[in-house]
């Protein structure tokens, strides 16, 4: 599973977690990944003290490939969410457009945001890049302000090359 090579020391406890190490050499489908990805992120959120354990939604925006400007809901753990984002537009689409991760304190100053979950009060959103182009973000958003340090966006990055190279975009 691609989310142990970068935190192995990470215990989904019980079966689960034996079954996910066991895997012989991680799949490159990207949905399984990012399906997988996404509910190690909100396990290991939540297993934190706060005020990582307030996130409040983790998972993917994927590349939509019939508009290549508009990212399309993928894999996620929280509340019902927007089903597509235009490039540019709110923290999601800033990040995809400029290729550059967002870093976000506080989502009601962020100029542009798109609320798809009125609690969420802060946000990191890291873009997955391929060959020069964005093909997905990962989205992270915590019901409290602040909810963010930089040890997550580099772990996160660190997270979105993997990806970037593990799965079949």
């Amino acid at each position: 599973m691609v989310i142990l090579r970068l935190f192995p020391e990470a215990s989904l406890g019980g079966k689960s977690d034996r079954n996910a190490r066991s895997t012989p050499t991680p799949p490159t489908s990207q949905p399984a990944n990012t399906a997988n990805t996404a509910s190690l992120l909100w396990h290991a959120y939540h297993a934190l003290p706060s005020p990582s354990n307030q996130v409040n939604w983790a998972g993917f925006y994927v590349l939509d490939a019939s508009t290549p400007s508009q990212l399309i809901l993928g894999p996620f753990h929280g509340k019902v969410a927007c089903q597509t984002i235009r490039f540019g537009k709110g923290v999601c689409g800033a990040a995809a457009a400029q290729q550059k991760t967002q870093l976000v304190p506080d989502v009601e100053k962020f100029p542009g945001h798109i609320a798809c979950d009125s609690e969420s009060r802060s946000e990191v959103v890291v873009p997955v890049v391929k060959g020069g182009k964005t093909v997905a973000i990962i989205d992270i958003d915590c019901a409290v302000e602040n909810g963010f340090e930089e040890e997550d966006q580099r772990k996160l990055e660190e997270l979105a090359e993997i990806l970037s190279e593990a799965c079949d975009w």
